[in-house]
């Protein structure tokens, strides 16, 4: 019997973590969730267009599969019955991934990616593949902004950002290499968690740039994120950023009190002068709700961000080499642009660009020793007006070359009603920290606003 459209959205209301709890007893069906799902994507996606590839009978034959499994109290895993959206340059067996790109139009993996064999394992549902910028770098894809579809929802993982905020899927992954999971998740107002680098396998998926390139998870609230990303942490020996460490306990440490009132240190990243007017106004308003808040300067980073750039640049055109042979006509001039750029890069120079990760973290050291997060903007402003550009990742892109956890959360609301989100960063490995004090934050903020 079908959903009635009442009983759907209450169903979507839902956060992934009560979704879950509600899948795992038996109160809510795989298949009733993922029929609501779909129900939500016929009526939204024609104008948010987030998707590359939908099947809605192939996500129903896994939801079915699912519910039979429980019924049969057969083991199941800690994500039973979650739909998830993929970003387009994951491996997906059997599903076609086409890196956002004509030269891969029609590209159907043999194998799935790494963190998509670890989703199956746990009983997530593979909604589908979600849009992604170009080869996930700059030249926009086909998706709007759920809250304004004449404005970005960012990039490059603007599909997974979009598909969460509108509701149609309750988790979604994307990857980062500049900004590509917290300006999306800002532009589109849901939480965006970007990782350690090295915590989450990246091995069967596209690759830009290895010293730069994070997986990163989109949810509705922190405790989303900190589901998915637990599940997605581990040690591949296919990817040599990872290594053999406990998983850490990201949700039940997200979940935890506090020991004590956390302390933020807010710091104006290089470029700060181009902070829209009101995200900087809402960022000092919330430095006044916060108390034993101070301000942190970021010297010696001025020249990160062109650093970042020159170790991005060259391992894209080393890393989209084949790519470039197979179909340079077929790339925009940005793409090219940027290859051609780095191919330009001496190798002195990259070599002395790779050793700035952990003169950062050095620095960084003696701030996180003060605090328990980083406060910066998690974008310039809202979503800029327009489907041509992307927007700038110049306040992430010094968080992603440190290999540091951020996260976008959703506090803010510009004049035009676009969400604004605040960028929380914590020191290199204390993700679960991180999740904790974001929450914590969130929950701060929603305590005040109803209080006036």
């Amino acid at each position: 019997m079908a959903l009635r459209a009442d009983q759907a959205e209450a169903i979507l209301a839902l956060s992934a973590v009560a979704l879950r709890d509600r899948l795992a007893s038996g109160a809510l069906r795989a298949v009733e969730l993922v029929e609501a799902c779909l129900a939500r994507i016929a009526t939204v996606e024609p104008k948010v267009q987030a998707w590359a590839w939908l099947d809605g009978e192939h996500a129903l034959e896994q939801a079915r599969a699912l519910d039979k499994r429980r019924q049969a109290g057969l083991p199941i895993g800690v994500l039973h019955g979650l739909p998830v959206g993929l970003k387009d340059v994951i491996d997906t067996k059997g599903i076609p991934t086409a890196n956002g790109t004509a030269i891969d139009a029609g590209r159907v993996p043999a194998e799935d990616a790494w963190i998509v064999a670890r989703l199956r394992a746990e009983g997530a549902i593979i909604m589908g593949k979600t849009v992604t910028a170009e080869c996930a770098f700059m030249h926009p894809g086909k998706t709007t902004n759920p809250h304004n579809a004449a404005h970005t929802p960012g990039g490059s993982s603007q599909g997974s950002a979009a598909a969460v905020a509108a509701g149609m899927v309750p988790l979604a992954i994307g990857t980062q290499t500049g900004g590509s999971v917290i300006r999306p998740a800002s532009f589109c107002g849901v939480v965006g968690f970007k990782p350690s680098f090295g915590m989450i396998p990246r091995t069967g998926v596209l690759t830009q740039s290895p010293f730069l390139d994070t997986m990163g998870v989109f949810g509705k609230t922190v405790e989303d994120c900190a589901l998915l990303a637990e599940v997605l942490t581990g040690h591949d020996v296919g990817d040599r950023a990872t290594a053999p460490l406990p998983t850490p306990r990201m949700l039940d440490v997200a979940l935890s009190k506090v020991p004590v009132t956390p302390t933020f240190a807010f710091a104006k990243p290089p470029g700060h002068e181009q902070t829209d007017p009101q995200m900087q106004s809402a960022l000092d308003e919330l430095a006044g709700l916060l108390p034993d808040a101070f301000d942190v300067p970021l010297a010696g980073f001025d020249e990160i961000s062109a650093i970042r750039q020159r170790i991005n640049y060259a391992e894209m055109s080393k890393c989209y080499y084949g790519l470039e042979r197979r179909g340079r006509d077929l790339m925009s001039d940005v793409l090219k642009g940027a290859i051609d750029e780095g191919k330009a890069v001496l190798a002195r120079d990259y070599l002395a660009a790779l050793d700035w990760r952990d003169l950062m973290n050095t620095a960084l050291a003696e701030v996180f020793d003060r605090c328990d997060a980083i406060v910066t903007p998690a974008a310039l402003g809202p979503a800029p007006e327009g489907l041509g550009s992307t927007g700038s990742s110049l306040f992430n892109g010094l968080w992603t070359m440190a290999g540091v956890p951020a996260i976008s959360v959703p506090l803010f609301v510009a004049e035009n009603g676009m969400p604004m989100g605040v960028q929380l960063v914590g020191r290199r490995g204390d993700d679960a920290r991180l999740l904790r004090t974001a929450r914590w934050l969130a929950h701060h903020v929603e305590t005040l606003d109803q209080g006036n």
